[in-house]
Formats: C-alpha cells, sequence, structure tokens
C-alpha cells in the first residue's frame, strides 16, 4: 500500500492498556533513583537536528517512544529515525509510541530520510519502525526503499536497521536483507515468561529464528536488546543471553524500563548500575562482539561504536 499520505481511519491515540492487561492501579509511580536523573542540553546542535527532523517531515523514535538520551544523542548528531509512520498497530504495554490505524505508507519518505542523513553528516545512520501489521510484508519493501536511498546518497554512511518481526511474512527478512544493511537488529525485549504481558502480539522463538535466519542469510552482524526491571530474574536473563548467542546474535543492548505513563506497565524494580556491569560481565564469555549494559542504554545508544 503506497501512496501520499492521507487521514486515518481513526485518529491515533497514546492508548491505554484494555483492561484484562491493565496493572493494578498504584497511587503514585514509583520515584527514579539517582543514576537516572538525565541533564536536559538543548544547544544548537541538539536544536540543528532537530529543524532537520522537522523540515524533512520525519519521525524519530526519539520522541515518539521519549528516549531518556534523547538530550544526548541529538547534541552529538545522531538521531534514531522511524520509518512508516508514527502510529503502530501493535500495544506493547511498555511502549510510549502510539497506537491505532495507521496512514498510508509515504513512497518519498526514503529520500527525505537520506537527504536528512546527509545534511547531519551521518557516518552511522540507525532506521527502525513502527509494527506495520496491515502491510503484506510487514513494511520490509519500504525499509529496503530507505537502505538504498542512504546508500545512494551517503554511500560512506553505515546503516543499521532496527525491524519489527513482520509478524512471518515469509519474504520480509529477504527483502530487507537484499538491500545490505551492515546491521541487522531486532529487539528481543524481555524474557520469555513475561512475553504475554510485555509483548502480546509477539512470540519469543520466532524473534530468536528471524534474528538467527538473518545471519544464515548473509547480514554481516546481528543484534538485539532487551529491558530489565520488568519482574525478570537472573537465570531468566542468563538463559536469554544465551539464546541469543546461539542465534549467532552478534550485539546486545541491556537497559533500564521506565514507565512511560501510569496507563502503562509499572517498574517493578530500578536495577542498579553495578547489577547492570555484573550482566556485562557475564555475557562477554558467551562470545558477543558488543555488550552496551546500564540503565540508559536502549537499542542505538552508541551505535556507531558497535560495530569497532
Amino acid at each position: 500500500m503506497t501512496g501520499h499520505p492521507g487521514p486515518a481511519k481513526r485518529p491515533p491515540t497514546r492508548e491505554r492498556l484494555p483492561a484484562d492487561r491493565r496493572p493494578p492501579a498504584s497511587p503514585q509511580r514509583r520515584p527514579k533513583p539517582p543514576w537516572l536523573r538525565i541533564r536536559i542540553q538543548t544547544g544548537e546542535t541538539y536544536r540543528g537536528v532537530r529543524r532537520i527532523v522537522e523540515s524533512q517531515r520525519l519521525h524519530t523514535v526519539c520522541e515518539e517512544a521519549r528516549c531518556p538520551n534523547i538530550f544526548e544523542c541529538w547534541g552529538n548528531q545522531t538521531a534514531t529515525f522511524m520509518i512508516l509512520g508514527d502510529v503502530c498497530t501493535r500495544r506493547c504495554s511498555f511502549c510510549a509510541v502510539m497506537t491505532g490505524t495507521p496512514r498510508r505508507v509515504d513512497p518519498e519518505e526514503p529520500v527525505r530520510l537520506a537527504e536528512a542523513v546527509d545534511q547531519m553528516g551521518l557516518l552511522h545512520a540507525v532506521i527502525t519502525s513502527v509494527d506495520r501489521d496491515d502491510l503484506p510484508d510487514g513494511g520490509a519493501a519500504h525499509f529496503a526503499s530507505v537502505i538504498r536511498a542512504v546508500r545512494e546518497r551517503r554511500p560512506d554512511c553505515a546503516v543499521e536497521v532496527l525491524t519489527p518481526d513482520f509478524r512471518g511474512a515469509p519474504e520480509a527478512l529477504r527483502i530487507v536483507l537484499e538491500a545490505r544493511p551492515d546491521v541487522f537488529a531486532h529487539n528481543i525485549e524481555t524474557v520469555p515468561r513475561l512475553y504475554r504481558t510485555v509483548r502480546p502480539g509477539s512470540v519469543y522463538p520466532h524473534s530468536l529464528s528471524l534474528l538467527a535466519r538473518a545471519r544464515q542469510h548473509g547480514a554481516p552482524a546481528t543484534k538485539s536488546g532487551f529491558m530489565l526491571g520488568l519482574g525478570e530474574t537472573r537465570p531468566e536473563v542468563r538463559d536469554v543471553l544465551r539464546d541469543l548467542r546461539e542465534a549467532r546474535v552478534d550485539i546486545v543492548t541491556i537497559g533500564q524500563y521506565l514507565q512511560p505513563t501510569s496507563g502503562h506497565l509499572p517498574v517493578v524494580r530500578y536495577v542498579p548500575p553495578a547489577e547492570f556491569d555484573e550482566i556485562r560481565q557475564e555475557a562477554l564469555p558467551l562470545g558477543f562482539r558488543h555488550v552496551e549494559a546500564g540503565p540508559l542504554v536502549r537499542s542505538s545508544y552508541h551505535a556507531s561504536r558497535h560495530l569497532r
């Protein structure tokens, strides 16, 4: 489905979770510990990135998912672009991105995004998307178009894609990999026991299979990430790390879950920085090329360093 963006069938909203999946009401949200304090800096570089994103009519996961690192990343002239609109077809109970009926895919988006990459002088571009279960290929062809557009406009820029699971569309992975991204990423998000609550509509073995097949089909590097603080146990975290290595994942990112609104899953525990360091030290001997772990780590945090 292609064409110029048109009106949505119904206005997208940041929907509350259905009653059967909504966490019990609490009198107040758990206060954040000192290590999660964010320094807000909006210097000229930050403002320049914002101007480019707005002028090219692009979306970023930095804004839509309320990433805590937006001031640092934009201040360092980096951003994670979110393609295929800003409305997701799924309602993951941890995510701040809007849910609803998406608008039509914009065929001019790849060119505008490539122009933004060029204007920002990026050497490493990260491209992700909302879930588009309304599209036969889950949006794979549009991912490929964006990769090719960036390659044509800025050949020296590495391209990392963070894709949804495409809900099993048989040709989706092949379409994306034929465009030759430098990194293929897909987030596992949490431990298998919590999938029904945290990632309804997604299946843990399918996500692992997607990562394994990406490596088998020639992806130069594969990457995944997950959150802590949702009620997982350390043995479950170790099992996920082992599963990712068995799928030949090269790079893993591990961060703290932060509750976007009172309508999302509450934080069960704030994991201290020392524990993230311990998990990183446990993960490295498994054979990962790079492990980025810390309270404020997100999928694309320091992404350009992960290939070194």
